[in-house]
């Protein structure tokens, strides 16, 4: 029998209920006042202003709405996460303005944007232990402190090796914030309410990817792309001080714990070690060290790093071990989670080289400006953050399923428009074709992850977060080098059957494009076919999941 689980409640706590059906762990029970049942608002002044105490779920969520303390800190974290989106996007419409100034190839200026998303990636596992070892005002503190110093970086290093360094910085200050932020949610909001909240979240999200390429275009033909890193910088300080004066905390920590940071080299040196590489593809035949070794140690990397990772939690679970993984991996036993991680991931691997090409395609191939770049990718961007937030509702009405289903096929019909590009096609018949992809990203990413998080026990919800986002910001990291180096492989070989030359070039870069988006669509129509097959039970908008829900309204009615 399926049954709707209950949100947020850590392995092993005791569970009651306080006067209001409420329910508590032995933590918030303690924090709960001593005299009478008063409510949190009628609490001393002083004790409530304490910036430092850990807000209970009580005081955080009441009456069906946010507390205000609540509010604002949601508010702070989503404005971070924002910063984090829009630094990651903010360079797409300006690389071919960087990989000109450093007279650098493509695939390696693309490394600032794929670089970004694998220390993410890397980062998003530390969530579950930086969460149970620290306080959310001191990681949210820190990140940002690191993420301005990064920002600061790459402002003013004179070098493409020091601007990647202060790109790095900038991906260790913002890799945990979305983890910490889908946590926070799940933990505060009940199952009947979290399709819209992480529906809302996601729309503000979306945001960054509307207004990033085209500021990053508009700045990068007004004042150079180093001014981007000047607002990142200014972003950052303001997102510090808002932190440092507004943030309250959300769960307990526990000063013991212990990270294991030998998991952590091995994800470094397994996922970096597939991207070099991969990348160095284009430089040296596949016989040469240069790419099949690093390849080599990123294999073994990766497959020792996921061996120790289920050994550890298996003799957790087993009672015979007390080391915490860093990534608890046997959550993908849940088969609805696992489903809906890998579809989330392959829209990542799918999308994300889309917004490293398309740019190229407008400025090199079409010669547009980087800001006409940003504005052509504009209304797509706004598009997803519109149907990010009703795919949130619709989850909450339908279930993912149905929703999923529309956004899957959606995306696969804009991908398939996009591939039919050429040297001449009306350049905003690309921004249409982006639009429809991105409604249908907007229909999918969201829905599909709450979805299968849901499907988790509320104890496994925090590593769940993580599996799920370390999977989705590697395929991101993976699929922008590995397609674009098809495309630059296929770009070379179409030029010099032309018989090379200026126009034999742009000719044989369109050529590339077309069947990079083509291999993208063959992605996307297996999404639909996954979303069919996989995307079933409590939840998922099924036919018996959608009679049960009709009983029940019809009972509510009775009474």
């Amino acid at each position: 029998m399926n049954r709707r689980r209950k949100p947020g409640r850590g392995r092993g706590e005791d569970v009651a209920s306080n006067e209001n059906g409420t329910e508590l762990t032995a933590a918030q029970r303690a924090d709960q006042p001593s005299s009478g049942n008063r409510p949190s608002s009628e609490r001393p002044a002083s004790r409530r202003g304490s910036l430092g105490r850990v807000l209970t779920r009580e005081e955080s969520y009441r009456d069906g709405h946010l507390t205000h303390a609540a509010f604002v800190s949601i508010a702070i974290l989503t404005f971070i996460t924002f910063v984090g989106n829009f630094t990651q996007l903010q360079l797409s419409a300006a690389l071919p303005t960087i990989v000109a100034e450093f007279h650098i190839s493509v695939t390696t200026g693309q490394w600032l944007t794929s670089v970004f998303q694998l220390v993410m990636g890397v980062m998003v596992p530390l969530t579950a232990f930086l969460t149970r070892r620290f306080s959310t005002r001191q990681i949210v503190i820190t990140s940002m402190a690191v993420f301005t110093l990064g920002s600061l970086f790459s402002w003013l290093g004179p070098t493409f090796v020091l601007v990647l360094a202060g790109r790095l910085l900038q991906a260790v200050g913002t890799g945990v914030m979305w983890p910490v932020l889908q946590i926070t949610v799940f933990n505060i909001y009940p199952l009947s309410r979290r399709g819209v909240a992480m529906g809302t979240v996601g729309m503000a999200m979306s945001v960054a990817p509307a207004i990033g390429p085209t500021c990053g275009g508009w700045q990068t033909d007004m004042n150079g792309w180093r001014s981007i890193f000047l607002t990142l910088t200014v972003l950052g300080a303001v997102a510090l001080v808002l932190a440092t004066l507004l943030l309250r905390n959300f769960g307990a920590s526990d000063k013991d714990a212990k990270a294991d940071f030998f998991s952590v080299g091995l994800s470094v040196f397994g996922f970096g070690g597939l991207m070099f590489g991969f990348t160095n593809i284009e430089a040296y035949p596949f016989a040469n060290p240069m790419v099949w070794l690093p390849m080599a140690i990123g294999v073994a990397g990766v497959v020792w790093f996921a061996l120790r990772q289920i050994g550890r939690q298996r003799r957790l679970d087993a009672g015979t071990g007390t080391k915490v993984p860093l990534l608890d991996l046997l959550v993908m036993r849940n088969r609805s989670f696992t489903y809906g991680t890998v579809i989330a991931a392959m829209s990542f691997f799918a999308f994300s080289s889309i917004m490293v090409i398309m740019p190229l395609y407008i400025q090199d191939d079409r010669g547009y400006s980087a800001t006409m770049s940003g504005l052509i990718m504009l209304p797509g961007a706004i598009g997803q953050c519109i149907s990010q937030f009703f795919g949130g509702r619709a989850l909450d009405r339908f279930g993912a399923r149905p929703v999923a289903l529309t956004g899957t096929i959606i995306l696969f019909l804009g991908t398939v428009g996009m591939s039919l590009i050429g040297p001449s096609t009306w350049i905003w018949w690309v921004s249409i074709c982006q639009f429809v992809r991105q409604i249908g990203m907007g229909f999918v990413l969201m829905p599909i992850t709450t979805w299968s998080l849901n499907c988790l026990e509320p104890k496994d919800v925090s590593a769940g977060s993580a599996v799920t986002n370390t999977l989705r910001q590697i395929a991101g990291a993976m699929g922008a080098p590995v397609l674009v180096i098809i495309m630059e492989s296929l770009a070379a070989m179409r030029a010099g059957q032309l018989g090379g030359g200026a126009a034999a070039t742009v000719s044989g870069s369109i050529f590339g494009i077309q069947w990079v988006l083509r291999i993208s669509a063959v992605i996307s129509f297996a999404m639909v076919v996954m979303v069919l097959v996989g995307v079933r039970g409590d939840g998922s908008g099924s036919t018996r999941d959608l009679a049960h829900r009709a009983i029940a309204r019809m009972r509510h009615v009775e009474v």
